[in-house]
């Protein structure tokens, strides 16, 4: 099978601080809904977070040769699971260590915060390059994005880290208004480009903190606030479709290139040969066990299907996704 090149796509995974230097200035804001409304909204919908800690969280492993940590990290140094968001053209590459994931959910209230590092840093640092949140309430599909970014390209202090969803008085949103993107600003980022199924996303990155992240795979999914009101989340699928069986697969990305990732089809930047290496090429489904042969024979003309279909979506070409027996199903919360 002929192997595709990476395409760069913007969003946040989870995927998802007080500023390094107290002269930073606050983030201007643009047109759009504000911080404080916006995070608000999301308390009353979601739940009220406190500030919270990075260090908290749990560190997400850089490994080499299928699961050895290496002596030393280094610049664009290739790992066995890298990340697949691309982190940018200033990182040291997609197998940085240290980034680490926090759980602040509450039963149904579901909430999962990124402390991403793009720079090699050691392990004790409380610097990180970008700070996400995916909220989400299992009970009506409400979800809420947040991202900080620091300010003038400086990293953000993680060891205290203001809210950016509390209920009002909006005057506590200060702080948080200093880190913290507007709602426009993320929603241009592109989150729910990338996440068109379910707000939390599986990559042999995130899935080794897998215990440490919600899930809600075939659930309610509606995102909040106006200016996420673009993202309109719709399923894709053909009759008995064993790639649909555990999750959902949205028109947008997960249908065409996080499918072609999952299953070997694409090259995949600092992939080591150990993950360019079936079974760890082909990660889905999540914990595969089955010989290539037996991968071929269950999922190979499954994932030609979704393929064929997301092509045809993606091509408005109504005609083929009749022919192809395409199935389309929007993605909304509860009534």
């Amino acid at each position: 099978m002929m192997k595709k090149i990476f395409k760069s796509v913007s969003g946040a995974s989870l995927l998802f601080l007080l500023s390094c230097s107290p002269s930073d200035q606050p983030k201007q804001p643009q047109e759009g809904q504000d911080l404080a409304s916006y995070g608000n909204m999301c308390a009353e919908a979601i739940r009220d977070l406190p500030a919270f800690n990075c260090q908290a969280g749990t560190i997400i492993p850089i490994t080499i040769n299928g699961g050895e940590t290496p002596d030393k990290y280094y610049p664009n140094m290739d790992c066995d699971r890298p990340s697949l968001l691309p982190l940018g053209k200033d990182a040291d590459g997609q197998c940085v260590p240290y980034s680490r994931v926090l759980d602040l959910s509450e039963g149904d209230n579901q909430v999962a915060v990124l402390c991403r590092q793009k720079k090699i840093r050691t392990a004790s640092s409380v610097y990180y390059d970008e700070i996400d949140i995916v909220a989400h309430s299992a009970k009506d599909g409400s979800t809420c994005w947040f991202q900080a970014t620091g300010s003038k390209g400086l990293p953000i202090d993680g060891s205290l880290v203001p809210s950016p969803m509390k209920k009002a008085p909006f005057e506590d949103y200060e702080e948080a208004r200093q880190i913290w993107n507007t709602p426009k600003e993320v929603s241009e980022d592109g989150c729910g480009n990338c996440h068109d199924n379910d707000p939390f996303m599986f990559s042999p990155f995130i899935g080794q903190v897998w215990d440490k992240v919600p899930t809600d795979p075939e659930g309610w999914y509606k995102h909040l606030g106006r200016d996420f009101q673009k993202w309109k989340p719709i399923s894709l699928s053909t009759r008995d479709n064993p790639c649909v069986g555990c999750h959902r697969l949205g028109v947008d990305f997960t249908s065409g290139q996080a499918t072609e990732e999952a299953v070997g089809m694409v090259d995949i930047p600092n992939a080591n040969t150990w993950a360019q290496t079936y079974p760890a090429s082909h990660f889905m489904p999540v914990g595969n066990f089955h010989s290539k042969a037996q991968w071929n024979v269950i999922y190979a003309k499954s994932v030609s299907e979704i393929l064929s279909c997301h092509e045809a979506y993606q091509n408005d070409d109504k005609t083929e996704l009749a022919r192809l027996g395409c199935i389309l199903n929007p993605i909304g919360g509860k009534p």
